[in-house]
């Protein structure tokens, strides 16, 4: 339902949420590790500023928390020029 990027002076990582009728489930996906306790302290914070913001009822919290980078950008745009522009890939390339 929601994505939010998490920044303040430097950029974290971005969230997902998604909001059923029992519990919320975020996907909290973090460019660099945190301490746990600053992790914990985050997921805090998110459920203060975004969860508990929307007013919606919910039994618990659920947060999957993964670790990684930005590799890209993809929007329906990118691939009507990517389309415009065919290169040569085959089945072998997906490996």
């Amino acid at each position: 339902m929601q994505g939010n990027s998490l920044q303040s002076n430097n950029r974290l990582g971005t969230v997902d949420i998604h909001f059923t009728s029992t519990a919320v489930h975020g996907t909290l996906i973090l460019e660099r590790e945190l301490e746990e306790t600053d992790l914990t302290k985050l997921i805090e914070q998110i459920d203060e500023d975004l969860v508990l913001s929307a007013d919606m009822p919910r039994e618990d919290f659920l947060v999957s928390v993964y670790v990684g980078k930005d590799v890209g950008f993809y929007s329906d745009e990118y691939f009507a020029e990517e389309n415009s522009n065919p290169a040569d890939f085959d089945d072998d390339d997906l490996g």
